[in-house]
């Protein structure tokens, strides 16, 4: 029996179901049901079909490339989206507003941080890059020679059901052969000046196919024939193809690389084939190596110097940072925050105007400004003095404190501003009656209700500077360059531009390296952002 709600006269109060009715729906469900499929159903409609059918491809392009758990995540995320936002149940309103923002949250945070949890503990890096069976093609591929003594052969390339083929003309037949199969004869196929006209099963590739298909045609290897001393056929062009032999191969039951001389490259276990005399054969492939990259960081023998120095820096730059820019910025604030000052809202303006401007092109115009030679600060301002503002390791730390403290202030000083309105004036004014002095009521009043309104905000502020790696890319590019270290650490560099150099400008790029600084740089940030929250939540007692 139905326990709904009646209003007077029998009929159901508002957001209630009728006695009997059987449906168990609130009304205003059923009422969007008898409306039919009103503008805002189509809306959702066109847009879930397009959300599917990019999903769609996303899973088969997944399922081509064998990456498992892409697929996986896709199919579930996909089906969960049809469910929010088709299911015709209230319970999941709330859904429909929290899935996209998860969505997001797992492929841009959380999926960030376990792949680069994942590479920290590989070799990834230049000549660790790619997989095994990928590492010995590409090395036998490499170490190929022409063999003495053959000839040019015409060819055309064709494209097939499967991949690219080559064909040529050999005593007036047409011979195609692909990666799989050897250079066979193929019926109905015609030629005409050399050129293949038709091939039936092909379609005979032009200049601009060619060049489409340039990154595949590269890695193609035909055997001339049935034997492998015969060779592969191997074309830059598209339009003449040599036979090659090659120098290295694959010996599967030993686990080798084994070169035409005899020589006997080994797998080391740790993701290359290394020769009699420690030679290492690039490429390698990725392999699982523990905690060595951690192991490295703090071995003295190679990263553990720098990274010391430059984790010291980097805490130095990102707390002086922080407690400059909101000094200056509070203190601006209380010197304009008096309502009898004139043009008062003119000057907050003027204050505000270098954060408004572009913060890049700001730090490149500051270092011009700063250039040794030209700059105008020491050839205008100083009279031509040679202040080596970036050339020197503790003046270049200056310039950038500096720089970096022209970039914060404005915005220290807008929100101190609105914290300081938001402090009621009867605890000054009780303040005065106790014989408080102006230096007093800060201590006692206003900075610990700054502290309560801005101490989330400089959480952030100290996260953003301790990676704020703009300002020292472009200011100093992180040196002046320690001519000593070879790892390319600078005197300015902190952590992140140090994994930056690491990763992407060293001679060689070692991404697990990288990786492995990123996670214990998360881990700083982290746990320093947690400790002041802690702090943060006790000053919420004095408000």
């Amino acid at each position: 029996m139905s326990t709904s709600t009646t209003a007077p006269g029998g009929t159901a109060a508002p957001g209630q179901t009728r006695d009997g009715d059987g449906l168990g729906e609130p009304l205003d469900l059923r009422r969007s049901h008898s409306r039919g499929f009103g503008l805002g159903f189509v809306v959702k409609l066109i847009l879930m079909a397009l959300i599917n059918a990019f999903g769609l491809y996303g899973i088969l392009a997944a399922w081509a490339a064998g990456s498992w758990g892409i697929l996986a995540f896709l199919v579930l995320a996909l089906v969960v989206a049809d469910l929010v936002y088709f299911l015709p149940t209230r319970r999941l309103l709330p859904a429909k507003y929290l899935f996209p923002g998860l969505i997001f949250l797992l492929v841009f945070q959380i999926f960030v941080v376990i792949y680069t949890a994942a590479t920290a503990f590989t070799n990834y890096g230049d000549g660790h890059n790619a997989s095994k069976d990928a590492a010995i093609t590409q090395l036998t591929t490499t170490y190929e020679q022409r063999i003495e003594g053959t000839d040019a052969y015409p060819v055309t390339v064709l494209e097939g059901e499967d991949g690219l083929a080559l064909a040529t003309v050999r005593d007036g037949q047409v011979l195609v052969g692909t990666a799989d199969q050897p250079l066979t004869p193929l019926d109905g196929a015609t030629a005409a000046d050399g050129r293949i006209a038709e091939a039936p099963g092909y379609e005979v590739l032009d200049y601009g196919g060619v060049v489409a298909v340039a990154g595949e045609l590269s890695d193609l290897r035909v055997p001339v024939g049935e034997q492998e001393a015969e060779g592969v056929l191997r074309t830059d062009d598209g339009r003449t193809a040599y036979a090659y032999e090659p120098t290295l191969v694959h010996d599967e039951a030993a686990d080798a690389m084994v070169a035409d001389d005899g020589t006997v490259y080994a797998n080391n276990g740790e993701g290359a084939f290394v020769g009699p005399d420690g030679e290492a054969l690039r490429p390698g492939w990725r392999v699982f190596v523990g905690l060595d990259n951690f192991g490295a960081i703090f071995d003295p023998e190679v990263l553990g110097g720098p990274f010391v120095a430059v984790t010291l820096w980097t805490f130095a730059f990102a707390i002086l940072s922080v407690a400059l820019t909101f000094f200056l910025g509070l203190l601006l604030a209380i010197l304009f925050n008096d309502e009898k000052l004139r043009f008062r809202n003119l000057y907050r303006a003027i204050i505000f105007l270098p954060y408004a401007f572009p913060g890049f092109l700001s730090i490149l115009i500051w270092a011009g400004l700063l250039n040794t030679d030209f700059g105008f600060v020491n050839e205008i301002l100083l009279g031509g003095t040679a202040v080596p503002w970036l050339d020197n390791a503790w003046m270049a730390k200056l310039s950038v404190v500096l720089v970096n403290l022209w970039l914060g202030f404005p915005y220290m000083f807008l929100v101190t501003t609105g914290a300081l309105q938001a402090i009621p004036g009867e605890l000054y004014e009780s303040a005065e009656m106790d014989g408080a002095g102006p230096v007093r009521q800060f201590r006692a009043i206003t900075l610990p209700m700054l502290l309560v309104a801005v101490g989330p905000m400089l959480i952030a502020s100290f996260a953003m500077n301790f990676n704020n790696f703009n300002v020292i890319y472009l200011l100093t590019g992180g040196g002046p360059q320690d001519l000593e270290s070879t790892t390319g650490v600078g005197g300015t560099d902190i952590l992140i531009s140090f994994v930056y150099k690491i990763a992407f400008a060293g001679g060689n790029n070692d991404y697990g390296l990288a990786s492995a600084l990123s996670i214990l740089i998360f881990i700083m940030v982290a746990v320093i952002s947690a400790l002041t929250f802690r702090r943060s939540k006790a000053l919420e007692e004095i408000s």
